[in-house]
């Protein structure tokens, strides 16, 4: 199990593979202490039993080669839970692999539940154990162990029989179409530019004042800025829940943000002190009428009851179908219908909405009900009989 780390084999390599139909892909990489993930090691198999591991450390090495594979339309990438592996062929070509395959997404498409492990993968459907002994090993020392670059290897040679069931199951149930929202997403440049004016989104919560938004807006935009330009964790800059506390109190004084429990002793009085008071400043001034609420925000709030009943009405239809409900709905997407009939929610349309979308809609119209029946709850069709 040799790495390779010169320019002129990984060329030669990517060119065999880019013969292939498909070809499997996964990537080591450490950001544990980094705001960017450091790649330590590439990972790839084809369905012609070859399989190679790619040195991204190794002095003078160009991974343009892997990139343009990456990129070739001829040759399906697939990868399992991509999203961290597709930020960094992001961040090396500026360019996503396409034409792409996530086995995750489509495992849940199939049944598999929500976020399947790739080990229940491999038992599942490559018949084959894993030794997950190196799984948290340090990938960016050298030399690598022979444990470390046969569980690297692993990672993709499983795939491919993963990747050939799954696509098998697919074309049997007719279910190819339902992962092409998810898969567009994946593969979308948006996804991996991280826009530090969108960064206070993750951490808005159930926050409904205007006030607090628009100071967490201009507090998590700074440390989103903060951390890229250190390239450092964000909570290296300042934790998530300081952040918080930060926008709900909105100090406006040195001694005042020193008060706030999340904010370390001496803190208010450095120079990330100076700027989280210039970001709470910036945002107090913003005028309050103009700042866009979460959608979560603007809703009534007062239909939990519904949202349960819906919750419970996922599970049911999901059971039936065979089919993970995170593919489905969301909470906020059930919160969302619960609220509105015509809800702008990925449930409301195409598929989603025709394998539960319009059930959802019934039950909240009372032309729908549930009921036990032993461990099963049962979907009654009530018609346009119910008062």
């Amino acid at each position: 199990m040799d790495l390779i780390t010169d320019t002129a084999e990984l060329r030669d390599v990517c060119t065999r593979l880019s013969a292939q139909p498909f070809v499997t892909v996964d990537t080591e990489f450490m950001r544990e202490t980094t705001y960017y993930p450091k790649l330590c090691l590439i990972q790839m198999a084809a369905p012609d039993g070859s399989a190679v591991l790619v040195d991204p450390l190794a002095p003078g090495i160009d991974l343009q080669p892997f990139v343009d594979l990456m990129a070739h339309e001829g040759v399906v990438k697939v990868f399992h839970s991509a999203r961290q592996d597709l930020e960094i062929v992001w961040m090396l070509g500026q360019a996503l692999p396409h034409p792409f395959f996530d086995t995750q997404v489509a495992a849940m498409v199939c049944g598999y539940g929500d976020s399947v492990s790739y080990e229940q993968l491999v038992n599942d459907l490559a018949k084959a154990k894993i030794d997950k002994s190196s799984r948290f090993t340090d990938w960016s020392r050298r030399p690598l162990s022979e444990a470390q670059l046969a569980y690297a290897l692993s990672d993709v040679t499983h795939l491919v029989k993963i990747y050939e069931a799954l696509v098998a199951e697919l074309l049997r149930t007719d279910r190819g179409a339902w992962l092409d929202e998810e898969m567009g997403v994946l593969t979308s440049p948006e996804t991996y530019q991280a826009d530090p004016n969108q960064a206070w989104r993750r951490l808005a919560g159930r926050m409904r004042k205007p006030r607090e938004i628009a100071v967490l807006m201009e507090v998590a935009a700074w440390r989103e800025r903060e951390a890229q330009s250190r390239n450092v964790p964000r909570g290296r800059v300042l934790k998530d829940e300081a952040v918080i506390d930060v926008a709900s109190a909105a100090p406006r004084s040195v001694e005042a943000l020193g008060r706030l429990r999340t904010i370390p002793a001496g803190f208010e009085r450095s120079r990330t002190g100076t700027d989280i008071l210039a970001a709470v400043a910036r945002g107090l001034a913003n005028d309050p009428s103009e700042i866009a609420m979460p959608e979560r925000a603007r809703r009534s709030g007062g239909n939990g009851a519904l949202v349960e009943l819906l919750k419970v009405l996922l599970k049911a239809v999901c059971e039936a179908e065979g089919v993970a409900p995170k593919i489905i709905a969301t909470v906020d997407d059930l919160e969302a219908l619960a609220d509105d009939d015509e809800a702008q929610v990925p449930v409301l349309q195409g598929w989603r909405r025709t394998l539960f979308g319009e059930k959802a809609l019934a039950l909240k119209n009372g032309r729908l009900a549930l009921s036990a029946r032993g461990n099963r709850i049962v979907v009654h069709d009530l018609g346009d009989s119910a008062d």
